[in-house]
């Protein structure tokens, strides 16, 4: 399986001023596929964010957040070495559960009632180690596949250094309800039907986003991405800009599964508000 933890190449330069970066956020993010009968490409699930949010308001995307210290000490409760990357497995499920009411990743009773108290247990401040005492469920933190990576190299208020993985959940029964909080609205949708309600401008999704989901478009199943994801090791991405016949386009590396590496800067909806420059 791939790990993405012992990557510690995160921008140092702004791209835009070349002033130092600022100390990026850890964060995670789940991609949740739900795998449909015959040759239908698996569903995803994504989220839509608050307009109020200061990161990619409005913007569509997987269910994730920041890691919080409560989720490295969880990881270090559990005789996890490497605190970074389980902490941030850890901080995907649980956030899933918040952003969703879907528990992934999870061992136990997830009887829709338990999911959803233990999500309003989490909205109230009540830890996730906490929650798996009083309910009994063990974390199969195994299960999450690495996916990818990425950090931009742009200094705003919040820069992330984000974690993707991948689940899969095909419990079809299980409902998944939005939080209301930082999200408005969710949905089950192909990669493709998500990329396709982006071009009609019926939902926005930004720069990683975009990539991600027209890698994931590759997919007729969850373990065809999972092998893809094994033949391609985690690297952080962190996009560059290029000048190309006069239009500056942002771009990603070559070689790492990605189908797209570039777009016209006057094309990339992303999650900071500074414009380039020529």
């Amino acid at each position: 399986m791939n790990d993405n933890s012992s990557i510690d190449d995160t921008p140092k330069l702004d791209a835009l001023t070349g002033k130092p970066m600022p100390k990026p956020i850890p964060a995670s993010t789940l991609v949740i596929f739900r795998d449909k009968p015959g040759a239908q490409a698996p569903d995803l699930l994504m989220v839509e964010r608050s307009a109020k949010m200061a990161f990619a308001a409005g913007a569509a995307v997987f269910p994730g957040g920041r890691v919080d210290e409560a989720d490295y000490d969880f990881a270090s409760s559990l005789g996890h070495d490497d605190i970074e990357e389980y902490g941030a497995r850890i901080a995907a499920i649980r956030e899933s559960i918040e952003e969703t009411g879907i528990a992934v990743g999870v061992n136990g009773d997830l009887r829709s009632q338990r999911v959803l108290d233990a999500r309003a247990a989490l909205h109230e401040g009540t830890i996730l180690s906490e929650i798996c005492t009083q309910f009994d469920w063990q974390l199969e933190l195994e299960k999450l596949v690495p996916f990818t990576r990425w950090c931009p190299p742009f200094a705003e208020r919040r820069v992330f250094d984000t974690r993707f993985y991948m689940i899969s959940h095909d419990d079809h029964n299980a409902e998944a309800t939005v939080d209301e909080t930082e999200n408005y609205n969710l949905f089950w949708s192909s990669a493709q039907g998500v990329l396709d309600k982006a071009a009609a401008g019926e939902v926005k999704i930004i720069f990683p986003t975009k990539r991600n989901l027209e890698r994931l478009a590759q997919f007729n199943s969850y373990d065809e991405a999972v092998n893809h994801s094994s033949q391609h090791p985690v690297e952080m991405v962190s996009p560059t800009m290029e000048k190309r016949d006069g239009s500056v386009f942002l771009c990603i590396p070559e070689g790492l599964g990605y189908p797209i590496t570039s777009e016209p800067m006057d094309a990339v909806q992303r999650g900071f508000d500074k414009e380039p420059k020529d």
